[in-house]
């Protein structure tokens, strides 16, 4: 009698999902996955040659490798929601791989880096025009970075009033968790706005 339905506590359903990190050429992918990964993460690097020159633009910092394929790693955000995530190539030649990465996922962390800010442009136009994945953009705000007021930043990315706009350090676990939280209660409101189906799910996935 009286039963809520909800499993006993050692007895809970884990969940798994995917999460795409995406973002331009060099904003921090490869870190975001890396600080927040509690596996090894894997990452297809390769060295950048002479003969990337005027094909890749290279950011400042002394970059020396890039992403050719994918990042990879795996959180457990709480006892019950797996997340596995894939960090995007950021190179225009790689784009291809996008539609691949996306498909299948919960919901996608787009990376800004403000002192580049024109090199987001794609990555946003991609899941605002050419995907349904719902996304958060979160401005990768780099030790010794000037802060922007994150207004200032959404006129600036033409960003959508309903798309959230965090700031967060890819190099600090703490951060790129909450940035995941973010994303993951963002992609749980809009299945509850959209229709019974949409709250079911909500309500197999607890809020982070």
């Amino acid at each position: 009698m009286g039963s809520s339905g909800s499993p006993p506590e050692g007895d809970l359903l884990t969940i798994s999902a995917k999460i795409v990190v995406a973002g331009g050429f060099g904003v921090g992918k490869t870190t975001f996955v890396g600080a927040v990964s509690e596996v090894p993460p894997m990452s297809n690097e390769a060295w950048m040659t002479e003969a990337g020159e005027g094909v890749d633009d290279i950011p400042p910092g002394g970059k020396s490798t890039t992403t050719v394929a994918m990042d990879f790693g795996r959180i457990t955000l709480r006892p019950d929601l797996l997340l596995y995530l894939f960090g995007t190539p950021g190179q225009a030649r790689f784009w291809f791989l996008w539609d691949d990465l996306s498909r299948g996922a919960l919901g996608a962390v787009v990376l800004v880096d403000t002192s580049r800010i024109d090199e987001s442009f794609a990555a946003i136009n991609y899941f605002e025009n050419d995907s349904e994945l719902p996304f958060v953009v979160a401005v990768n705000q780099f030790e010794g970075m000037p802060v922007h007021d994150l207004e200032e930043v959404r006129d600036a990315l033409a960003l959508d009033p309903s798309v959230p706009l965090v700031t967060c350090d890819a190099r600090d676990r703490a951060s790129t968790i909450a940035t995941l939280t973010e994303l993951v209660g963002h992609t749980l409101s809009l299945a509850v706005l959209s229709g019974p189906a949409g709250r079911e799910l909500a309500g197999s996935v607890p809020h982070a």
